[in-house]
């Protein structure tokens, strides 16, 4: 919840920082940092609308057993106790109630509702118990706010209460007292009782600020029917009226937190001061718990509850068994907002809680719902074994019956067979409708061809007797095919009764079976042929539905294609589920087929049985005649005494046996052919029957496949239904903060333009201003616009320098560069540490390479976290410093005002309408002041928000898991380097500290020597002004001011002492009036830079304040560049002469610096430039070395010039700057994480940009070696070095971070282009703000060069190691990723390493050794020169003042082109290792090496492109 804006803040002009999303619950903070709760209520949100939304559900879930708490967390004022109701004021209307009161009324209410419910249903109403008990934590002591009996003055004694655990986890405390409540209006005066007795008291946040956290809880107790058996008890038990009843409890938490504050801000002392402490004590120890729970990293450790009494109290509302709602206030005010951002956070971690809600029953009633639902499970088996749906096997295991399955699916089919005769009869009927239709039209056209005119009468009689004769038809079809159905039936129960008869029916039985069983094979071969014709046609067209119908008429019906997918995905779906019912058809037919084959084989088994059993007859018949006959024949020899007849009639008998054996034998004959068929018949069965097993299976496997198919389909249209929410949700989410940055970005424009419009008005008042000298003695001097003393620091520059009036030459004299001697300190440092540990690791060698892993990694997350809180805590003071100063503009206006107001009221006139025009325009520049700062603090806001998402995103490695992961020997050493860190830690802290005293003490005794020189020069000045009326006017004027800005403050100036405050304001506005003087005296016009800046005038007024002789500060800064450079102009040309030096006024200081500090950099290494001893090859060389730049020690990777600067940057990780007048380095710019391996410098602001691993330090040089921002290549724009806590050299780019490679500044130096990984990030210098990236390579970008095109776009060209450049034209005010506007064809063979841009022309340098000339305006290759040196182009150079091309090679050779014809002019060795880079000024050319110089070249033998022998090398030397 948002609170509104107080008077007090709308007064000091603090601006509202959140903003919510309409119709969504998001809170914006800051621009586009978004937080997503369950409810977001703004500004202007109501109490009701609040309770409605989030508590009134709470309430009646307190009805059905369901615990619940309410805690309002922030920072103190944001309206925590306004919100919940407990801070309770006589005034207050009913609108502004808070929840406590709301949630009683709902209370009591539905105990009302509750009770008239249960008597209209003529049940026993339920019966309520209400308990109240209200407590107070305190200095972590829990108070009793209903005991009346407590001393109120003993609050920090220990009190008596105790918190304890009952065996389910809730907590409840002892000795606390209980009050029972009857109604609302007694528990409402119990809330006022208990609020009055609560501890608060006043701080500059808040009036009435709570200092204790307060829990008001609600204990519900509620006995009623049981709601499942009520009804069923009335109808059973209508005489006894046994009803079950059951007792639910429900406790209700509303929890006021005290808000979180800090000391600084709300001024808290003595015993406020331990409040707080005590307050936030708590508030940490809740957060740990949210930590803890919320963060689903950490699900496994311990969560923190007992580390604070308050969170002890809410353990079961925090992961336990309770509803709990978190209300996070928050304030809108900019003043705020890191306050705002913690709460914020807090809130979204403690989002991610899961509590375990259950009801709070009594013992018996569980007990009773327990066995309800035990009662109701039984039953429910028992049904299903009763059904047949659940069986036991015979080891007594239980299962679903297969029948069970097969029965669904026959259900299924069933129904799917019901659906189609339903639309089969409906096509009948349509058909037979429109065949009557057809033959009654038929036979009238015949009545009527006959009878000549038609009856009416008799077309309707035709018409029905032929439909009365279809419907006969049909009928008598249909009773055909019934008693077709039934002969069938007949004729198969008489085969099947066929089997159990004699023998003689056995073979056309089995021939009989055996055809049938042919035709179901048949029919089951043509459904497989269909079902794989079906299966291939699928195949072939996945994406086109068939469906054939068999029936009496065949209907073709088109399907038409949809377009849209969720028509087409629905269409899948009925192809599946057409295909799934058809499997199961057909499983069901192969599967009766095989029933009815295992029939036949059960039969053929039953008869092999039986013709065994004959054969084995038969052969004992054999054997027995056999036997016989041999008897026979025996007797037959034995008895020849038989008579002829006798054998005669024995013969004819057995030749009878025989004829009927033989008979038999040849009847059993045919029945074994036929048993072989069968036989052989049988195994043909069985490999049928194998095969339409498989068959089955296999289509069994398919019907699984199928669904699951299905199932992946449903599973991936659901898939692709929310990947497209989400997508539609992601951008509505960038449309609105498109349109929120559209929105942010024209308030900035009419903000920069009523800036832009007021500057302008103040250039025409200061012009307006500058009036001749007389104007002044007669007392016509206007007043400023802006005061002296006070001059406004610009918000786009955190770290600017106030330029005083009262430095002193002693002070000029220490100017040494802070860079150098942090450098020194730190090199120190660092070898004590590098002693202390060489000896720990003699003394304990740790081979474990673990061990060394995890200390890389925990050093380098302890030195991530460091820079980051540093970073954020530098952001956050910088912002604390905007808001102090706009709460002064503020006031200053405020003050204004007020005098505007009286002299309105006092006088009319001219001089009073002056007065107040001159107020109107001081206030209005008093405004503009206040806006630029509100527009810094919002810039300064967004890059905290950057820097958490970067440090939310950058917490991949768990310290915490690495420690816990170590061995005892890994132990052992991370906890030996650790204290070796911290040794060396101690030791840099201490050096710094003695070095920051021993500077305090300087700066003291240099303000103090400064004053009391300031006080003899005035009063040297008033002596010398009786005589001089011009200098008496200026110090009467100046004194005049003095006193006007001494009424107008309420604080004292900063001065040394009392008595010299009035000297030294006077000297101020006096040294400003001099300087003004003598720069009229000087020249009498002024440019527009040098209104705008009004550093020139400050930096004349700091030269002046440095001499103590008055004639000193007279000298113009022109002057001080003459006599600086050298004696001898007469050879300078007038464009020279007349140089007007940049604002900054940086030649001047360069200056003084490179001869006044030549006694405090003597010890230190400096580098200088010596004059490069001349060649004999000097006349035939177009290009003549003349001069050397030594200092670095290691290789020189970069280099930048202008005409009196030289910047070089080394692998030795500083970056030098050398006075080129002087020939001396003049300072060192170190610190730099590694090499530093790209400079440029900006004449218009002096500030100089260098480029290292994955930042880019800016460096104002104009006052000292200062590094004023860092920038990194992920966009973040941080204040001061960032770096300089690192004194080892850093390899390792942090995560989420790119190597920067090269940068370059565009023409009129507002726009910083850095080549990053495959991108280039565009920074605007004036915000240093990030606007967007150039991206299209598909490779690290390696090299870039910007230049203006008319219109006023940047033209930036970028190579890359994908052997691609590419072209970008970037407009003003460009946001966002900018594409290519052009690819160069054809591309080069390797990496570019060099670009150069000469008016239409664009030449590019490779690692293949080639150079290539390009055409910017067709676009085109014009000329490529292959092999134009024997190694890489490392470097490519314009020669000034000749159309020549210049080009460096890895080999150290230099070589010259013709800009037109792209043919080569002269080679030579420029140097003995490779080339690095080459810059040019207008007169000279520098080279940097590898062999850690840098060669001063003049372009000799050059007119326009060839070389000329005119000249003598002796007197060019003689010349330069």
């Amino acid at each position: 919840r948002i609170r509104p804006q107080l008077a007090k803040e709308k007064i000091e002009g603090c601006h509202i920082c959140t903003s919510v999303t309409p119709g969504e619950p998001q809170v914006f903070l800051g621009k586009d940092k978004a937080f997503t709760f369950d409810y977001v209520f703004n500004i202007d949100s109501q109490q009701e609308e609040i309770y409605i939304q989030c508590i009134e559900k709470l309430i009646e879930g307190c009805f059905e057993g369901y615990n619940a708490t309410v805690f309002a967390y922030g920072q103190t004022g944001a309206g925590k106790t306004y919100t919940m109701g407990t801070g309770f004021d006589v005034n207050i209307t009913e609108e502004e109630q808070g929840i406590i009161s709301r949630a009683v009324k709902h209370l009591f209410r539905c105990i009302e509702e509750k009770k008239q419910a249960a008597i209209k249903q003529g049940l026993p109403p339920p019966d309520f118990k209400v308990n109240a008990q209200f407590l107070e934590l305190y200095n972590e002591e829990i108070l009793d706010l209903f005991d009346t009996t407590r001393d109120i003055d003993a609050k920090n004694k220990k009190s008596n209460i105790k918190i304890h655990e009952d065996s389910t986890g809730g907590i409840y405390t002892v000795g606390v007292t209980t009050r029972t409540v009857n109604g609302e209006s007694e528990m409402m005066q119990c809330l006022k009782l208990g609020a009055l007795s609560r501890t608060t008291a006043s701080t500059q946040m808040n009036v009435q600020s709570s200092r204790s956290h307060a829990i008001f809880t609600i204990h519900l107790c509620q006995t009623r029917v049981c709601p499942d058996n009520a009804t069923d008890n009335r109808i059973i038990s209508e005489s006894s009226q046994m009803n079950e009843f059951e007792t639910l409890t429900a406790k209700f938490h509303f929890v006021d937190l005290a808000g979180s504050e800090r000391l600084k801000r709300t001024g808290a002392t003595g015993e406020r001061a331990k409040e707080g402490i005590s307050i936030n004590c708590g508030l940490l120890a809740l957060g740990n718990v949210i930590s803890a729970l919320g963060d689903k990293s950490k699900k496994a450790t311990h969560v923190p509850y007992r580390d604070s009494k308050l969170t002890r109290l809410l353990q079961d509302s925090l992961g336990g068994n309770s509803q709990t709602l978190m209300i996070a206030c928050v304030s809108p005010s900019d003043r705020d907002f890191m306050e705002t951002l913690n709460t914020l956070k807090y809130a979204n971690r403690a989002r991610n809680i899961k509590n375990k809600v259950m009801v709070n029953q009594d013992r018996a009633s569980q007990q009773i719902n327990a066995l309800r639902s035990e009662i109701t499970r039984l039953q429910m088996e028992l049904m299903e074994y009763k059904t047949g749906k659940r069986i036991i096997d015979e080891e007594g295991v239980e299962s679903i019956n297969d029948m069970f399955h097969e029965n669904a699916m026959l259900q299924t089919e069933n129904n799917n067979l019901r659906v189609r005769i339903k639309a089969m009869q409906e096509t009948v009927d349509a058909l037979r409708a429109r065949i009557t239709q057809l033959m009654s039209d038929q036979a009238n056209q015949v009545l009527l061809a006959r009878a000549g005119e038609g009856n009416e009468e008799i077309s309707n009689m035709i018409h029905n007797y032929i439909k009365e004769i279809e419907d006969l038809r049909a009928k008598l079809l249909e009773s055909e095919a019934v008693n077709e159905n039934l002969r069938r039936n007949l004729s198969r129960a008489s085969t099947r009764s066929t089997y159990f008869g004699g023998p003689s029916a056995f073979s056309t039985s089995m021939l009989s079976s055996e055809k049938e069983t042919m035709e179901i094979l048949d029919i089951a071969k043509k459904d497989l042929e269909k079902l794989k014709k079906k299966e291939r046609k699928k195949k072939k067209s996945d994406h086109e539905d068939e469906e054939e119908e068999e029936d009496e008429d065949e209907d073709d019906m088109e399907v038409v294609e949809s377009s849209d997918e969720s028509d087409s995905d629905s269409d899948e779906k009925e192809n599946y589920q057409a295909d799934l019912a058809n499997i199961t058809c057909e499983i069901a037919i192969k599967q009766k087929l095989i029933d009815e084959l295992e029939n036949s084989q059960r039969r053929l088994q039953t008869l092999k049985k039986q013709y065994e059993e004959k054969l084995m007859m038969l052969q004992h018949k054999i054997r027995d005649t056999q036997l016989e006959r041999d008897q026979v024949l025996q007797n037959l020899g034995s008895v020849e005494t038989y008579s002829e007849e006798k054998a005669k009639k024995i013969k004819s008998e057995y030749e009878k046996k025989l004829q009927a054996m033989n008979k038999e034998l040849q009847r059993l004959q045919t029945a074994q052919k036929e048993h072989a068929r069968l036989l052989k018949n049988q195994s043909q069965y069985e490999k049928q029957l194998k095969k339409l097993q498989q068959e089955v299976t296999e289509m069994k496997k398919t019907k699984v496949r199928l669904m699951k198919q299905m199932k992946e389909e449903q599973e991936k249209a659901r898939m692709t239904e929310s990947r497209r929410n989400r997508e539609i949700a992601q951008l509505k989410k960038e449309q609105r903060k498109r349109e929120h940055q559209l929105k942010l970005l024209e308030a900035q424009k009419r903000n920069q333009e009523v800036i832009l419009r007021r500057k302008t008005e103040e250039v025409t008042a200061l012009r307006r201003q500058v009036r001749p000298l007389s104007d002044r003695v007669a007392g016509k001097v206007s007043r400023k616009l802006s005061l002296p003393d006070h001059p406004i620091q610009e918000p786009s520059s955190s770290s600017s320098v106030e330029y005083d009036g009262s430095r002193t030459a002693a002070q000029q004299k220490m100017r040494i560069p802070v860079a150098r001697v942090q450098a020194l300190s730190v090199t120190a440092t660092n070898g004590t540490g590098k002693k202390y540990q060489r000896k720990a690791v003699t003394s304990r060698v740790y081979s474990s390479k673990a061990a060394r892993m995890k200390w890389q990694l925990l050093e380098r997350r302890v030195t991530d976290i460091v820079m980051q809180r540093m970073t954020i805590s530098n952001m956050e003071a910088d912002m604390n410093r905007l808001l102090t100063q706009r709460e002064e503009l503020t006031k200053r206006r405020e003050k204004l005002s007020k005098k505007r107001e009286k002299l309105i009221k006092e006088g009319y006139g001219s001089e009073a309408d002056r007065n107040v025009q001159n107020i109107n325009e001081e206030m209005e520049s008093l405004t503009a002041n206040i806006d630029y700062i509100n527009d810094s603090i919002s810039d300064c806001q967004a890059n905290i928000m950057q820097m958490e998402e970067a440090k939310e995103e950058g917490e991949t490695l768990d310290v915490t898991a690495v420690i816990n992961a170590c061995t005892l020997t890994e132990a052992r050493y991370l906890l030996d380097h650790f204290l070796t860190m911290g040794i060396n830690k101690g030791l840099q802290a201490a050096q710094k500290e003695a070095q920051i005293k021993v500077l305090e003490g300087r700066l003291k005794q240099t303000e103090i020597t400064s004053a009391t020189q300031n006080q003899l020069l005035f009063h040297m000045l008033k002596e010398k002004a009786e005589l001089n009326p011009e200098l008496d006017a200026l110090l009467g004027h100046a004194l005049q001011e003095n006193l006007e800005d001494s009424t107008d403050e309420d604080a004292p100036l900063h001065s040394p002492g009392a008595e010299g405050s009035t000297p030294i304001h006077t000297m101020k506005c006096l040294n400003h009036n001099l300087a003004s003087i003598c720069f009229q005296a000087r020249r009498r016009t002024t440019t527009q830079m040098e209104l705008l800046y009004a550093d020139s005038s400050d930096l004349g007024s700091d030269i002046s304040a440095t001499d103590s002789t008055l004639p000193g500060p007279l000298t113009t800064v022109a002057e001080t560049q003459e006599s600086g450079v050298t004696a001898d102009t007469s050879d300078t040309s007038a464009r020279d002469r007349e140089f007007i030096p940049p604002p900054s006024g940086l030649p001047s200081k360069i200056g003084s610096m490179s001869d006044e500090s030549d006694s405090s950099l003597s010890e230190v290494h400096r580098g200088i430039i010596n004059p490069f001893p001349a060649s004999k090859y000097v006349r035939s060389s177009p290009l003549q070395c003349m001069y050397t730049a030594e200092g670095h020690t290691k290789a020189v990777l970069c280099v930048d010039a202008t005409d009196d600067l030289l910047f070089t940057g080394s692998k030795d990780r500083t970056c030098k700057v050398w006075n080129l007048v002087t020939g001396q380095e003049i300072m060192s710019l170190g610190g730099h994480p590694n090499n530093v391996v790209s400079i440029k410098y900006c004449n218009y602001t002096s500030l100089v940009f260098t480029v290292s691993t994955s930042y880019i330090k800016v460096w104002d040089i104009r006052d000292s070696a200062k590094c004023i921002r860092t920038l990194t290549s992920s966009g973040q724009a941080m204040p001061g070095d960032v770096c300089s806590g690192s004194t080892n050299r850093t390899v390792t780019i942090p995560a989420g971070e790119n190597q920067i490679n090269q940068i370059a500044l565009n023409p009129t130096g507002t726009f910083i282009y850095a080549a990053a990984g495959n991108s280039v990030r565009m920074w605007d210098l004036k915000r240093f703000q990030s606007t967007g990236k150039l991206t299209g390579h598909l490779g690290p970008v390696m090299c870039l060069t910007v230049d203006r095109i008319s219109n006023g776009q940047d033209l930036i060209v970028t190579g890359s190691k994908d052997h691609y450049i590419k072209m970008f034209d970037v407009t003003e005010g460009a946001l966002g990723s900018v594409s290519p506007t052009h690819n160069f064809e054809p591309p080069h063979y390797d990496g570019i390493e060099a670009l150069a841009i000469m008016g239409d022309n664009l030449f590019s340098g490779s690692r293949d050794n080639g150079i290539k000339k390009w055409d910017l305006a067709q676009k085109d290759l014009l000329q490529q020169v292959p092999n134009a040196h024997k190694d890489w182009v490392c470097a490519l150079g314009l020669v000034p003042g000749a159309p020549v091309l210049l080009s460096g090679c890895r080999g150290g050779m230099l070589r010259l082109w013709n800009v037109e014809t792209f043919a080569p002019i002269g080679e030579m060795k420029g140097h003995d290792s490779p080339i690095n880079a080459i810059c040019t000024n207008s007169s000279h050319i520098f080279t940097a090496a590898d062999d850690r110089t840098v060669r001063i070249w003049k372009a000799r033998n050059v007119v326009d492109g060839q070389i000329s022998d005119t000249g003598d090398a002796s007197e060019d030397l003689a010349s330069n």
